[in-house]
């Protein structure tokens, strides 16, 4: 039995991954921890601390699943991570000198850190076509909708995509350089020369649209998320093979192995 704790337990990604913990066989959730939570206030039967000040040697789990931000996944690690702890966080806007903390934590404590901007298969798998279509197109559009809380723009598995669909080319993607743009920044941002725009509203889990152009052709890869459960498959599998590894993870896709 894998003893989990959750961070970010009464967010909405947080109280799905509890769910999703106490619902598989082979986990078990111990305890959680909120900013938000009064107290020791309790879900599910399950404390819900206020930090992870509590951890030690004696009183620890075997991973913590994090979905907070930056700064929580950074705080998380420096606590957990000398404890022999292993996370597997959904955490986005990471920078790369994060990742560089975040490898010498995993380095210097053998314990396994996975970071991934998706968890959903359906979306690993985008990112994985994405890079074998890349090469053979000139231009790549790439449309992202989200709920309407969602705090960074463009989103996490979007930068994935557009980086994974230009991994390959020895060049960027061509770009229509528009003459008059009457209403400013409609053509969007740019990555690798993949035009990105990012759409906010009610009705929206994760949305993820990558339309390339070549000549007299269109191809379009397509994945929607309409329910938060799309991204548990993954997180649970996450949770299963972290204990296996003693470095910094970066992406799903490396624990699927492709």
């Amino acid at each position: 039995m894998i003893n989990v704790s959750v961070n970010g337990a009464l967010g909405r990604m947080g109280s799905t991954v509890c769910g999703a913990i106490l619902a598989d066989p082979e986990t078990e959730l111990v305890d959680s921890v909120d900013y938000n939570s009064k107290g020791n206030q309790t879900s599910n039967n399950k404390t819900i601390h206020s930090s992870y000040e509590y951890l030690s040697s004696e009183n620890k789990p075997d991973v913590i699943v994090d979905f907070t931000n930056r700064d929580g996944l950074l705080d998380l690690a420096k606590k957990a991570s000398p404890l022999g702890i292993h996370i597997v966080s959904g955490s986005t806007g990471l920078l790369d000198k994060d990742y560089e903390v975040l490898n010498n934590l995993a380095d210097k404590n053998s314990s396994g850190i996975l970071s991934a901007s998706n968890f959903a298969i359906g979306a690993v798998l985008m990112m994985e076509l994405a890079s074998i279509a890349g090469k053979y197109f000139e231009y790549a559009d790439l449309v992202e909708s989200h709920h309407e809380n969602k705090i960074d723009a463009p989103s996490g598995t979007a930068i994935s995509i557009a980086e994974a669909a230009a991994s390959k080319r020895q060049k960027d993607f061509k770009q229509n350089e528009v003459e008059k743009e009457t209403i400013k920044n409609t053509r969007g941002g740019s990555l690798s020369g993949v035009q990105i725009h990012s759409a906010r509203m009610p009705g929206r889990v994760a949305r993820h649209e990558l339309v390339f152009g070549g000549l007299g052709q269109t191809f379009t890869m397509l994945h929607d998320s309409i329910d938060r459960q799309s991204f548990m498959p993954g997180v649970i599998l996450g949770v299963k093979e972290i204990l296996s590894r003693k470095e910094l993870v970066v992406g799903l896709d490396k624990i699927m192995g492709i």
